[in-house]
């Protein structure tokens, strides 16, 4: 990867989390889909629906579908045609997210950077992408897209978030990574052995040392200075990029998240879009 380029490689995590995804198997069997990134959200499977929005985008040349069974890619005809004229590649995911980001990241192609997202990021727009692909990295190696806690409970009161509370603001992630340089490899490095605590925040925290966990269980660093800490810690600039979208931060991780999503989509798009 080179930092110059302005292509990205997207990469879209389908691959199961473990002992975690109890839920999704239950909502997935619940809609007979062959595989939780294929869950139906708003009439249109949630997979297709994310590559829909990276196809749109001018800033992607290439996506990489990784999903543990790259078969049940087979079920949806559009992902089986763009798999079989070449616009759309898929590999088998690793035992872990990181894992298969690390891996991606050893072989994008020179020039290219890489824009990481989940598959039950169902809400995903190209307004999303273009924010985190275009932002201004000021040097950064990698950027995190965040959003804070108003801008979430201002439209969305009811929904439940995996907060990271710090001195100024406290966030929830959007899963969307831009990695802009081949340093950001060590973030993914570093993820991979810090991503057991994905949803126990002060956990996730104690990774970075016994200093960083005392700041932040008395809040005394703001996300700025977080994230000082934080590339002090993996060895690569890292960077948070706040979006100004609630939706950003809604996936598709519980019973009540599949509830509201159907809900925004409705609203926002109506019966055309099940097309």
């Amino acid at each position: 990867m080179e930092k110059h380029s302005e292509s990205f490689t997207a990469l879209v995590l389908a691959g199961r989390r473990g002992a975690s995804d109890e839920f999704a198997d239950a909502l997935t069997a619940a809609d007979a889909a062959p595989h939780h990134a294929l869950l139906d959200v708003g009439g249109v499977p949630m997979l297709l629906r994310v590559i829909r929005v990276l196809r749109d985008c001018p800033e992607i040349s290439r996506i990489v579908v990784c999903i543990d069974d790259p078969s049940a890619l087979d079920a949806v005809p559009d992902l089986a045609q763009w798999l079989a004229d070449g616009s759309l590649e898929c590999r088998t995911a690793l035992d872990s997210p990181s894992r298969s980001v690390s891996d991606l990241l050893m072989n994008v192609t020179a020039g290219e950077r890489a824009l990481v997202v989940t598959a039950d990021h169902a809400l995903l727009t190209p307004e999303m992408v273009t924010h985190i692909t275009r932002a201004d990295s000021d040097g950064a190696d990698l950027l995190v897209a965040v959003v804070t806690s108003d801008v979430i409970r201002a439209r969305y009161p009811e929904t439940k978030r995996t907060w990271l509370k710090f001195r100024d603001v406290w966030i929830s992630g959007a899963n969307l990574f831009a990695f802009l340089t081949p340093e950001a490899q060590r973030a993914a490095e570093f993820w991979l052995r810090a991503e057991r605590f994905r949803k126990q925040p002060w956990k996730l925290v104690s990774a970075f040392g016994p200093g960083a966990l005392l700041a932040f269980l008395f809040r005394r660093l703001d996300l700025d200075a977080a994230f000082e800490r934080v590339s002090q810690t993996v060895g690569a600039r890292v960077r948070a990029v706040r979006m100004p979208w609630a939706e950003a931060a809604i996936d598709v991780d519980r019973p009540a998240d599949l509830v509201l999503v159907n809900r925004i989509l409705a609203e926002h798009e109506g019966p055309a879009a099940k097309k």
